[in-house]
């Protein structure tokens, strides 16, 4: 990381895509994130004082491959402390996100967050996402180091409706750390995509890190 006191205007520099607006917006999220992770913990203790970098940085990697239709429905599953669900539902106010975890205690705390940022596009769920009704459908399915990636997709496989308006195509988005190679290879699973976040942000110091996208 090139300044290590000032980690908003190196997200900055890392993201330019993105408006001052929705900086502000994120800012207020991850001090709010900072505030409850006191409380609860949401995210490693030992990760308290890198927010920025650590955690919203890897989510935001996906905002330089996504490109939303307005009205696009997207599900985090497992969302913990709102992540990846609250940071892409800052920056991408026409789509619908639906953020859901089965922890209780999560569940009240995204629902809080949700609430003081006065995010329209996000409705929090509790629950397991394999006990949604079948005719519940998603234009992209997103989970972060929720559970082995096999088992994830079969949670969700049948969730997602098809389609091809958005860029990449609708599926399953999917933040795995470490080696996904013997998980893909045992369980026969092909994806479409997958993007190496620390060749594409080294700066960061992500380690490895991927975005792996399936096609439904």
């Amino acid at each position: 990381m090139d300044d290590n006191s000032h980690p908003w205007e190196t997200l900055k520099k890392w993201f330019p895509d993105l408006e001052e607006n929705t900086w502000q917006e994120l800012q207020a999220y991850i001090d709010l994130l900072r505030e409850w992770n006191s409380k609860i913990n949401l995210v490693s203790r030992k990760d308290t004082d890198r927010l920025e970098i650590k955690h919203l940085a890897h989510c935001l990697t996906i905002t330089k491959f996504l490109r939303l239709m307005p009205k696009a429905r997207l599900l985090d599953v497992g969302t913990g402390g709102g992540l990846p669900g609250i940071p892409l539902a800052i920056c991408y106010p026409q789509a619908k996100f639906t953020l859901m975890d089965s922890i209780g205690k999560k569940v009240m705390v995204v629902e809080d967050m949700v609430k003081q940022l006065n995010l329209q596009n996000a409705e929090v769920k509790r629950g397991r996402v394999e006990e949604l009704p079948s005719k519940k459908s998603y234009d992209f399915i997103i989970g972060r180091a929720v559970t082995a990636l096999p088992t994830f997709f079969s949670w969700v496989q049948n969730k997602i409706a098809k389609g091809s308006k958005n860029s990449p195509a609708n599926g399953i988005l999917y933040l795995k750390g470490g080696d996904y190679s013997a998980e893909l290879e045992s369980s026969g699973l092909h994806p479409a995509k997958i993007w190496n976040l620390d060749e594409l942000l080294p700066e960061a110091e992500l380690g490895e890190k991927f975005l792996i996208h399936f096609k439904i």
